[in-house]
């Protein structure tokens, strides 16, 4: 077995449909893992799966496809079932989906916005590792990580409330780590900055915004999905044995520069 090998582990991704969570699900199963691809829309994981048991399921299928929206707890509960029905476990949960429905000064975010935010990028992550954690004490074993972002180390004039959750996230990781870590269960954040994905279009598409966010970085560009998917296949697997409760910045230096 080498330190990046998943073979026998079982991985729930939230929002990987398209973007980083799609990264992460095809990177996970060429590692091994068999995975579960999630996002809202039913074709949409289909076809994911599809192509993920086309590339890495020579030996049968090795993705299955779950609907499910995470604002609601009823289908994380049914996300975490067809799991269990169709591997008999869940070894690895990657937090990756969230919502941003504003853009602008904070002022101006309305109450129904602010909830969402907080509702879908906090508390739905905090409902789903609490669906996962009692399985992985029974094993003594198991891999929590949840996508975060730069932005909840930093303010921001047009992010503030997305900001705000994400700072949550780092905390929710931080004490699932001493809450569990002596059942062997490891929690991490990775906070990606700027990266092309549709979620970020907003952003890298606004040549003003994305200049500022690329020109003070020492790599002066934004990152791709596959730069995040690595990491995640690291903290999943042996290599990532000893590291807890950190959170892994990737974002071209831009928050030390």
């Amino acid at each position: 077995m080498t330190l990046f090998d998943l073979t026998g582990k079982v991985a729930v991704v939230t929002g990987s449909t398209k973007g980083i969570g799609e990264a992460i699900v095809h990177r996970l199963a060429e590692h091994g893992a068999k995975v579960v691809v999630s996002s809202r829309k039913a074709d949409v994981c289909e076809a994911v799966a599809k192509d993920i048991n086309k590339a890495f399921g020579q030996h049968g299928d090795v993705a299955i496809p779950v609907a499910c929206n995470i604002s609601y707890k009823d289908q994380l509960q049914a996300l975490v079932a067809t799991t269990r029905d169709k591997y008999g476990k869940i070894d690895i949960l990657i937090c990756n989906a969230a919502v941003n429905p504003y853009f602008g000064p904070a002022a101006g975010i309305t109450d129904d916005a602010f909830d969402k935010i907080m509702d879908v990028n906090v508390r739905s992550n905090f409902w789903l590792t609490n669906m996962v954690l009692p399985e992985m004490v029974e094993r003594k074993d198991g891999v929590i990580i949840i996508v975060s972002s730069i932005g909840g180390l930093r303010g921001s004039p047009v992010l503030g409330a997305y900001c705000i959750s994400k700072a949550a996230d780092f905390q929710l990781a931080r004490n699932i780590a001493v809450e569990y870590g002596h059942h062997g269960i490891r929690a991490n954040c990775i906070a990606p900055g700027l990266i092309k994905t549709d979620f970020a279009r907003a952003l890298w598409e606004n040549p003003e915004i994305l200049k500022r966010s690329t020109e003070g970085a020492p790599l002066k560009r934004i990152g791709l999905p596959d730069e995040i998917a690595g990491a995640a296949v690291f903290l999943s697997s042996r290599a990532g044995a000893f590291m807890t409760g950190q959170t892994m910045v990737i974002d071209g230096g831009a928050t030390i520069a």
